[in-house]
Formats: C-alpha cells, sequence, structure tokens
C-alpha cells in the first residue's frame, strides 16, 4: 500500500530512462525521460519530493539488475522492484511505450497492485551469479563431451569400458590421440583436438568453481542454511549452497508456498463443476527447480543412511538433524507409495520434488 504522497514509476533501459509520476493529492502527472545514468534518476526523486511530496519509486525487475533500487534506497528513498510476471496489464492494450510503461508502474503501485521482488545485497547478488557460473559451466561441459563422443561414434570408436569421463576413460582418448587419429588427416587431428580441449578446459572451469563455492559454503552468510539443507539425502554441499544462495529469505514463504515459488505445482483451468489440472507451472526460480528435482531422485532406493550423510548430521544441531531424519524417511516412502501405484517415475519424483521442497523450507527456517 502506498502512503508516499507521489508515485513514481520509472522504465529502465541500458542507455535510457522513462519516469512517470502521479501526485496523489492533485492529479498531476509528470514525465521525463533521462539518460541511463543513475546519478540523474536519483537527482529526479528530491526535486519531486520538494515538489510534490516523497516519492515511492516502482521500477520492473530486468536485465539491468537491482543497482539502481540500492543507490536509491541509500539515498533516502522508498524503492519496490516490481515482479514482471505478477504485472496485470490491460487485455486490449494495443501500445507499448516507454512511456505507458512508466506510467502503468506508477499507477500499480498507487493501487497497490505490485508484488515486489526482494533486492539482493552485492554479497547475495556475487554468491548468486557464482552459483550460475557453475551451473553455465556444466552445461558447457555436458555439450563439450557429447559433441566429442559423437564425433569418435561417427568413427566407429566406441569405449569398451563403462564408466565414461574418468581416468581411464582419459587414457583411452589420449591412445586414440596418438594411433588412430592421425591416421585420418589433418582436418580430423585439429578437430579432434578442439573438441578434446575444449572438454578439458571446461572441466578445469568447472572445479575452480567448485573450489569457490566449497569456500563460500564453509565461510559465509549462506553456511547455517547450507549445513541444514544438506542433512537431507540427494542435497550435497553443493547443493545446499545452491539452493540458500538462489532462495535467499526463506522466511518469505511458508510450507505450502515455497513449491509455488518454484513452478512444482500443478496448473489447473477450471470452471464452474469442471476442475482440469495439467503439468506442474514451472514458473519461478528455474535453477533451484532444477536442483529439487535431481536431488528427489535418490530418495527412489532403499533409505540407509551413510558416512557422507551421517557427517552432515553431525555438524547441526540434534533436533535439525532429527527433522532431517524423519524428512529423509517421510520421502522415500512417498516414493515407495507412488511405485507401487505404478506413477510414472517422473509424474512420481517431481511429487517427491514438490514435498522435498517443503521439507528444505523446514530445515532452513529453524531457529538456531
Amino acid at each position: 500500500m502506498i502512503t508516499e504522497r507521489t508515485s513514481l514509476g520509472l522504465d529502465v533501459h541500458a542507455r535510457s530512462v522513462s519516469a512517470a509520476a502521479i501526485d496523489t493529492l492533485t492529479g498531476e502527472v509528470i514525465q521525463r525521460r533521462l539518460d541511463g545514468e543513475y546519478s540523474h534518476t536519483i537527482d529526479l526523486a528530491p526535486r519531486l519530493a520538494a515538489e510534490h511530496g516523497p516519492p515511492l519509486i516502482t521500477y520492473e525487475a530486468g536485465p539491468t539488475g537491482f543497482g539502481l533500487a540500492r543507490e536509491l534506497t541509500a539515498a533516502g528513498h522508498r524503492v519496490q522492484v516490481a515482479a514482471p510476471s505478477k504485472l496485470a496489464r490491460p487485455a486490449g492494450q494495443r501500445v507499448k511505450t516507454d512511456r505507458t510503461d512508466a506510467m502503468f508502474l506508477a499507477e500499480c503501485a498507487l493501487n497497490g497492485t505490485i508484488t515486489p521482488v526482494r533486492i539482493p545485497t552485492l554479497a547475495q547478488e556475487g554468491a548468486r551469479d557464482l552459483v550460475r557460473s557453475r551451473d553455465d559451466a556444466r552445461t558447457d561441459l555436458m555439450a563439450a563431451r557429447h559433441r566429442l563422443s559423437k564425433m569418435l561414434l561417427r568413427r566407429g570408436w566406441v569405449y569398451p569400458g563403462k564408466t565414461t569421463w574418468g581416468p581411464a576413460h582419459d587414457a583411452w582418448l589420449r591412445a586414440l590421440r596418438r594411433e588412430d587419429v592421425p591416421a585420418l588427416g589433418a582436418g580430423a587431428t585439429a578437430a579432434f583436438d578442439d573438441a578434446y580441449d575444449t572438454v578439458t578446459h571446461t572441466l578445469a572451469r568447472r572445479d575452480r568453481l567448485d573450489t569457490a563455492i566449497a569456500a563460500l559454503a564453509a565461510d559465509s552468510e549462506f553456511t547455517p542454511v547450507t549445513a541444514r539443507l544438506s542433512c537431507l539425502r540427494g542435497i550435497s554441499t553443493l547443493t545446499g549452497f545452491a539452493l540458500a544462495v538462489e532462495i535467499g529469505d526463506w522466511h518469505r514463504f511458508t510450507g505450502a508456498t515455497i513449491a509455488s515459488y518454484l513452478g512444482l505445482v500443478p496448473c489447473e483451468h477450471s470452471s464452474g463443476q469442471t476442475r482440469t489440472q495439467g503439468g506442474i507451472t514451472k514458473t519461478g526460480n528455474t535453477h533451484a527447480r532444477r536442483l529439487l528435482t535431481e536431488a528427489a531422485w535418490q530418495h527412489k532406493s532403499p533409505y540407509r543412511p551413510g558416512p557422507a550423510l551421517r557427517a552432515a548430521w553431525a555438524k547441526v544441531p540434534g533436533d535439525v538433524a532429527t527433522r532431517a531424519d524423519t524428512g529423509n524417511k517421510r520421502l522415500n516412502r512417498r516414493w515407495q507409495t507412488l511405485a507401487s501405484h505404478h506413477k510414472r517415475h517422473t509424474i512420481a519424483n517431481t511429487a517427491i520434488a514438490r514435498e522435498l521442497a517443503g521439507w528444505c523450507w523446514s530445515l532452513a527456517v529453524m531457529d538456531h
């Protein structure tokens, strides 16, 4: 709800900012176009405050990030960053410009229909960038390995062992390079070298990021939550840290709403006496949803706490370990129940991931 006299909407781009302000007392509309420098936008707020009262500043989350919001907040202004997916735009609107977008945000703030997103600190945003860089490295490594393996397959070279991409597989690749690849000519040799080097360099890149994440997970503001989440089966230190970073403030949610935020609840189209449910919504945080979906598969096999899980329990208070153990048992029973009802494994795993999100929330918000 707006308590300020003026509602100021900003349509922010890299090189320009369109501003539209509404004076709630007089109804006057003020519109300005500024360049992309933050200082010019920050200077506009006190001028509006002097003439029309203190403003509530609203802009839409986007690729320009949260730097403007942090600087406006530091200057003493109230700022909210709107969630784009929650903005209810008029269905009949066919004209979209920077000016209309700024006015739309000012009107939404005035009407109290803005759903704000959490503004992370610089440290939190840096940790999130690190986690997402690691995810990019994982994707790039998978693609590089795929390209190399399919190049070999086209030549009829199939690794005779069972486990690929380990030391034995690497030795086999090096033997191919020495003995068989040169016979195919300079072009094939150059292509193999490029594909192999890409795999090697991407693997080294991923390992460097893993080291950086391990260091932050051991000593940062995310360490307590990471340690609790790692008590659940399928959640390693790397996954726990990524979830802690991506979710940030777990107290924003409840056990019932965390799955909705992660897009793990079924979509629904119901009207009158008809109720139709479909697949999960897949809205919200894509990175966290993927991590939980991968972790959920680990709850399929019989539950026998191993050394790694017991070591994780030893790092947290006893009641946290007890709750985590209860959650692990519950999730394994749910997997067995769904399997006995002949549910498709992908559907069953999604259901487990949805419940796993609730158990993660339960551990994250415990007071210690």
